[in-house]
């Protein structure tokens, strides 16, 4: 018997699907799409019988058979297949607006490959175009319905162009002021592909990442209203824009790491410890490179609003502390957008983005995971929320003029709250408020801070 049952039916009726068969039984009837084949009424996803070869289970992510409806794009809106309208106002850019096309079943493989296109367009000019592309290199067609993906081992493809009107750059250092903001408006535009495999086989601690990526970058005057554009500021932003406008670069940049945590973008238990080492090559012949060392803790938690896993489930509703941390360094010559800051998306959230610039940084996070609605909420059969979470974090850190100087850079903090809503563990959509000593800050993003 399932844990619920369906508004307007019986219990008895509700484990009832198409042809007479049981929901629970992941068995798919030809030339039937059942949204309850492999799953439970309330957004419970039981955990399947699993290939005895399978090496590292806790990273394998399991999709039932409802979850992989057949037909185009149109046909799988809302469940595999999403839209997102984007509106926005401000004064500086003027009414805009555009969308989001998300597939996650891109080209119907069995949830082996995604798919994203992002259009926004203002009525003064600032716009976005981008397209995202992966597939998992490890992937499993299941006998009885259902799949299995490695998410460790993917290949990955983008390419976009942006005008942005808002660029904000306030100097280099931890203890410059709020009133040096100044700000420039970048056309960017990128092409880059990359790998990321587990070594010496699926699921296993260690992990590399390779990715290629070239980048044009231009600059000109900056669109905030009562800011003064950067470069007609003091002489040191001047020679920084001077710098960085028309600038082509080509990045080799490469990860490789320890990591045991169960998931890359929803970890419930684990560690990481990880080197990056991001290397560019500029028109003219300069190079430069930004070398990061970042650690991870994660620790699952007794529930606190819910009473956890029942039996054996996938994705099972988890509370967790979260600590991760960061040192990152720089040698040779990159433009001021390319150097260490602090700030905005995913560091010091309660600052603006790109707050703090200098060519050494280091950051700290601490954060409480909760979920508030265990698993999920249900508009349809086929449109479902598969998690509802809070985030409450803290977070510390400081900019300086090299590694070796850090000790000597003012202590800079945040702290705040957020949203998170799931629509698979994979797919983690936050919403965050951050305050400081300077205000607060809205923060929208897709995946975790860390």
């Amino acid at each position: 018997m399932l844990g619920c049952c369906l508004a307007g039916t019986t219990a008895a009726q509700a484990t009832i699907g198409p042809q007479g068969q049981d929901p629970r039984d992941p068995r798919p009837v030809p030339g039937v799409y059942d949204p309850y084949r492999g799953m439970d009424a309330d957004g419970r996803i039981p955990k399947p019988d699993l290939p005895p070869d399978l090496e590292r289970p806790e990273r394998w992510r399991y999709t039932p058979p409802a979850r992989i409806k057949p037909g185009g794009i149109l046909e799988r809106f809302l469940v595999s297949s999403f839209v997102t309208p984007i509106v926005f106002r401000e004064a500086d850019i003027g009414f805009g607006g555009g969308l989001a096309l998300t597939d996650i079943d891109f080209r119907n493989q069995n949830y082996r490959e995604f798919a994203n296109v992002v259009l926004t367009y203002s009525a003064e000019g600032q716009q976005e175009y981008r397209v995202n592309w992966s597939s998992w290199l490890n992937h499993r067609v299941l006998p009885d319905g259902g799949v299995l993906r490695e998410e460790r081992g993917r290949l990955y493809a983008r390419a976009g162009y942006s005008k942005t009107l808002t660029r904000r750059f306030f100097g280099f250092g931890s203890r410059t002021p709020a009133s040096d903001e100044t700000s420039y408006t970048e056309e960017f535009g990128e092409i880059g592909f990359g790998v990321r495999v587990p070594l010496p086989d699926p699921g296993s601690d260690w992990l590399l990442r390779v990715d290629l990526q070239a980048e044009h970058h231009g600059l000109s005057r900056g669109r905030v209203t009562g800011v003064p554009s950067m470069e007609e500021y003091l002489p040191e932003f001047q020679a920084a824009f001077a710098d960085g406008d028309g600038d082509e670069m080509l990045w080799l940049l490469t990860q490789f790491g320890w990591d045991t945590r169960d998931s890359q973008a929803q970890p419930y238990e684990g560690k990481r410890l990880a080197l990056n080492a991001n290397t560019a090559w500029r028109r003219g012949g300069e190079w430069g490179a930004v070398f990061t060392l970042d650690a991870q803790h994660i620790f699952a938690l007794p529930p606190l609003l819910h009473r956890g896993a029942f039996g054996r489930e996938e994705n099972p509703p988890t509370d967790v502390l979260a600590f991760g941390a960061f040192v990152q360094d720089t040698a040779g010559d990159l433009p001021f957008y390319s150097l260490p800051t602090l700030g905005g998306t995913n560091t010091l959230r309660g600052y603006i983005q790109n707050r703090f610039t200098d060519r050494a940084a280091t950051h700290f996070s601490a954060e409480y995971r909760l979920s508030l609605i265990p698993r999920g909420y249900a508009f349809t059969d086929t449109i479902r929320i598969e998690r509802i979470g809070l985030g409450v974090f803290y977070e510390g850190g400081t900019v300086a003029a090299g590694i070796e100087d850090l000790h000597q850079g003012r202590y800079l903090d945040s702290y705040g709250i957020g949203l998170r809503i799931a629509f698979a563990r994979e797919a983690v959509f936050r919403v965050d408020v951050g305050w400081s000593d300077e205000g607060s800050n809205f923060t929208i993003a897709f995946g975790n801070s860390f």
